[in-house]
């Protein structure tokens, strides 16, 4: 009987410990989650901290560029790897707004963690966060003032407040008009939706500084020309042809071996060779072709020196391996067509542009096409760094900021910066949540207080007193001034933010209530690992 009522008591112990799991496990995840939060919570906002990233194989990367850092981390835990995710979700839906929406998620997982330490059910929480997600983007909507394409104004401090959060932000006056010039140049302001960024050529250059970075209406290669036998490096009313096949004596597919007995054979063999490679170039300059790329070939030589030397002679402008990834850029910059074969090289699919040059830069040289006869919708930046991590944090600079004029071509509303809707979302839905019976208004005003964290981070990492900061917000906001927010450039003042020119696209901050509480949602479901 002794063994049978131990028996029993086990069996109830091991029940007991199976119900504490599910709570367990999903501590572990939000502890987890918050700490990746927490990480890059310092780096929110214009005086946010940049981290300096060395990755296995030594690299060093120096960012504050949310996506950037949560991408170079090695991260294990699979909770934390979907604040990860939800980081790149963000950064392909709007581009910008990738760190805000981390901190966001890490805010409302340490709000339903007070919650289910109260014994509020998880899916009660999780179906009241998606209510409130709803209620947040509406409020986000009646807030925002709608944006013309053709108002060019609106579209540089969109722009100018992207950049003024990066390392770069001294340079935003000549970053931002260089974007927004570069987005209205590859669309159609009138009836664009969308813009495709692949039409925007980002050109790194070593050497100089930011304020040589330029707009180029044209094409840039890295790719240098050939010197050899006088190779020419300047063309006047070019005709350009680009072709996919090699100018180099032909190899059979297969392994092969060619046994020659005699002098007279092996001079036959270069003397064939010769004659092939002359007929090439011959038929190259008869199309009327004087500036010829070549895509680059992994499985012979794409151009051999014999090859060069003629075309030298006949003063065609040679530039080789283009990549195979640029060939569809390179034709719609042209306006020309990749021949595969020499048959297919004829004057209809040649470009034409005014102007083809080598030109120094000091450190490297480069070719610039100007003048295409027949431009495409395509433009090239020319990205100037004195050294490889400011080249590589401007770069991801100018793509966010063209991420935030994509956010305004796909939905033409902007809203203010500086933590003003947060903190207005923050009272309207904490007024709402009263109304609302039973777990739902806790789990409401508990949403609604999670978005206080934007404007806590950005005081605090401006070294101002964030309690002081937020209460005042709170206040001046409660008085109806729905605009006003953290003016960090003039110590910390609360001011209207959109007198001070500090607006974002209503997108971005959409996508991040919605994305950053579907992961939070995601997270509080799961009860067992």
């Amino acid at each position: 009987m002794p063994e049978a009522s131990n028996a029993n008591a086990k069996s109830q112990d091991e029940q007991f410990r199976d119900k504490d799991k599910p709570a367990q496990i999903r501590d572990s995840n939000i502890i987890a989650a918050k700490a990746i939060a927490d990480a890059v919570r310092t780096s929110l906002g214009p005086r946010g901290m940049d981290k300096m990233i060395r990755s296995g194989n030594g690299d060093v990367t120096i960012t504050n560029d949310g996506a950037t850092i949560l991408k170079e981390m090695q991260v294990l835990h699979p909770a934390a790897k979907m604040l990860v995710e939800l980081s790149k979700a963000q950064d392909i839906e709007a581009g910008d707004g990738t760190t805000s929406v981390v901190v966001m998620a890490g805010s409302l997982l340490n709000a339903s963690a007070q919650l289910l330490a109260k014994g509020i059910h998880p899916t009660t929480i999780a179906d009241s966060f998606q209510v409130a997600a709803g209620l947040a983007v509406e409020l986000l909507t009646k807030l925002s003032t709608s944006v013309d394409l053709s108002d060019r104004d609106s579209l540089l401090k969109s722009a100018s407040t992207s950049l003024n959060s990066k390392v770069v932000s001294q340079y935003s006056s000549l970053l931002a008009p260089i974007s927004v010039d570069s987005v209205l140049r590859v669309i159609e302001p009138k009836t664009a939706t969308n813009v495709d960024l692949r039409d925007i050529k980002l050109v790194r250059l070593l050497g100089g500084t930011i304020d040589d970075t330029e707009l180029v209406d044209g094409l840039v290669f890295t790719q240098k020309t050939s010197h050899i036998a006088g190779g020419i490096t300047r063309v006047e009313k070019a005709k350009i042809g680009l072709i996919q096949f090699c100018l180099s004596a032909p190899k059979t597919d297969m392994d092969n071996q060619v046994v020659i007995s005699d002098y007279s054979q092996m001079d036959r063999v270069l003397r064939e060779e010769r004659q092939y490679i002359l007929n090439l170039c011959k038929q190259i300059k008869k199309c009327g072709c004087n500036v010829l790329l070549i895509q680059k070939s992994i499985l012979r030589d794409a151009l051999s020196d014999l090859a060069e030397h003629f075309l030298a002679k006949m003063k065609i402008m040679i530039v080789r391996d283009i990549e195979r990834e640029d060939i569809e850029f390179v034709c719609k910059s042209l306006g020309c067509r990749p021949a595969a074969s020499i048959d297919h090289l004829t004057p209809d699919v040649l470009g034409s542009a005014g102007l083809v040059e080598e030109v120094d830069t000091g450190f490297n040289k480069v070719i610039k096409v100007t003048g295409v006869a027949n431009p495409g919708r395509t433009v090239t930046i020319t990205i100037r760094g004195s050294n490889k991590l400011v080249l590589d944090e401007a770069e991801r600079s100018i793509h966010d900021a063209l991420c935030v004029i994509r956010c305004l071509v796909k939905r033409k509303a902007l809203i203010a910066g500086g933590g003003a809707p947060e903190i207005e979302i923050a009272l309207r839905l904490g007024e709402h949540a009263r109304t609302l019976p039973g777990m739902e208004g806790y789990c409401v005003r508990a949403f609604a207080e999670a978005f206080e964290i934007i404007p806590y981070t950005l005081a605090e990492n401006a070294g101002l007193n964030p309690v002081a900061v937020v209460t005042e917000l709170r206040n001046r906001h409660a008085n109806g001034e729905k605009t006003t927010g953290i003016n960090v450039k003039k110590q910390g003042l609360i001011t209207d933010i959109l007198e001070e020119n500090v607006v974002q696209p209503l997108l971005v901050s959409t996508s991040a209530i919605q994305l950053a509480s579907e992961t939070v949602r995601s997270i509080l479901k799961i009860d067992d690992l």
